[in-house]
């Protein structure tokens, strides 16, 4: 078996990574002194989209070739193959989110399952339900914006400890986050190593169920009951749209088309049901579009920061230090340093940007290299790209969901993330299996 040993660029240079450290220490610093200053989603009052542009400047300025090819080699970067799918997605990936909750279909998953869990058991069916939208819709924070309504509710009407329905909400939602064919960081981590998003899901499948199944047995366990609340008749026609993407994923059939379909038969479902016009659906898709814009801006600008860096020697250098960390830890075993260092560098990654998407298409480059000389699978490493980045997603009290959470529910976002039990049984058990599987 082959060493470890990234030298596909000629030169290495830590400091080229400096632009980088410029970017999360504006995004990061804005962050803490708004979140000091009392500021809701502190995190997020700068967009990240915007907070990367004096990054961009100083790499430019860094860099020894002329302005004109540096520009150059920026716009090669933003417009990789990888990043421009990537885009297209989020886009139609952001017009199903809106239409299908204008159309009903997201109300429609969430009764169903509160309706079938008894009031014994409603943390746990909590737990499912959150775990089904967000797989179905591919998106923590849009699962989170549905459910966490309801959680409010039962607080309201009970004397329930709000922080246990907040660990249970973010714990379904990153499962999802996490496992959906359809989320942004599946769709980031398999385009950046080149996996079959199929063939991604089954190895994440592994790992995230038992965790999953580890988390409903503890819910269960706590012996919380919640006042059943009163649920209004369950639309069945509403879950198809959800079913269907579903099943055609899982089926392989091509992301697009799969969420074009999905989009068309929400609003066929709207029209059916309801006064849902043509002229609506058009403004939701454009809301939908609207929702994605900070996403869109900022891959691309990654996608050229990262080619700039890259061109200077910074990627190189931080695989190279990646891997003699990784060689030190591990000796004379190429799969587990290679799966370490993977790991390591989303987590930590995503620890500056409070965004599991960011994180992975940072690294996702990195990763790749780190795999192939590693002889880790394509699936495997976009699976470990994407389960560490979202293990730490739900465990910052700075992130979107937690502060989301804590302001819907009046409780600080540090009690939401300490009950966040799903990331955590998640990282244990994802660490234990890759122990196993890279096994010499």
């Amino acid at each position: 078996m082959t060493e470890l040993n990234v030298t596909s660029s000629p030169h290495k240079k830590l400091s080229s990574l400096i632009p980088f450290a410029v970017f999360l220490g504006i995004f990061l610093g804005t962050g803490i002194v708004l979140t000091l200053q009392g500021v809701d989603f502190a995190f997020y009052q700068l967009p990240a989209s915007i907070a990367i542009i004096p990054a961009i400047i100083i790499a430019m300025l860094m860099g020894k070739q002329s302005i004109t090819e540096q520009v150059g080699q920026f716009i090669n970067g933003a417009g990789h193959p990888n990043i421009i799918t990537m885009c297209f997605i989020y886009l139609l990936a952001g017009a199903f989110a809106v239409v299908a909750k204008a159309t009903g279909s997201v109300d429609a998953s969430v009764q169903l399952g509160l309706s079938i869990f008894p009031d014994f058991l409603l943390l746990p069916g909590l737990f499912l339900v959150a775990a089904f939208i967000s797989t179905a819709m591919g998106t923590s924070m849009g699962t989170i914006a549905a459910i966490a309504p309801i959680a409010l509710g039962f607080t309201e009407a009970s004397d329930i400890d709000s922080t246990i329905l907040a660990g249970v909400i973010i714990s379904g939602a990153i499962f999802g986050d996490n496992l959906s064919i359809i989320s942004d960081t599946t769709i980031a981590s398999t385009r950046s190593q080149g996996a079959n998003m199929k063939d991604k899901f089954k190895v994440n499948f592994k790992f995230a169920v038992p965790a999953a199944i580890i988390c409903i047995i503890f819910f269960a366990s706590l012996g919380v009951t919640i006042p059943q609340v009163e649920a209004n008749e369950t639309n069945i026609i509403g879950l198809l749209p959800y079913i269907a993407i579903l099943i055609l994923a899982l089926l392989g059939v091509n992301v697009f088309i799969v969420l074009v379909l999905g989009i068309v038969m929400a609003a066929a479902v709207g029209m059916w049901q309801a006064d849902y016009l043509l002229s609506t659906w058009i403004k939701d898709i454009n809301q939908g579009f609207s929702n994605m814009q900070d996403l869109f801006i900022l891959a691309l600008f990654i996608g050229g920061l990262s080619e700039l860096i890259k061109q200077q020697g910074g990627l190189a250098a931080l695989t190279a230090l990646v891997e003699k960390v990784a060689r030190k830890i591990y000796h004379n075993n190429n799969k587990r340093a290679a799966g370490f260092g993977i790991a390591s560098l989303a987590f930590i990654c995503n620890f500056f940007t409070a965004n599991n998407t960011v994180s992975i298409i940072v690294t996702g480059e990195t990763a790749k290299e780190l795999a192939e000389d590693g002889e880790l699978s394509p699936a495997h490493s976009a699976s470990i790209l994407d389960i560490f980045a979202c293990i730490n997603q739900g465990l910052l009290p700075y992130g979107a969901q937690a502060l989301l959470l804590g302001t819907t529910l009046q409780i600080s976002p540090i009690d939401v993330v300490s009950h966040a039990y799903y990331p955590m049984i998640l990282l244990v058990v994802a660490s234990f299996a890759f122990w196993r599987i890279t096994r010499r």
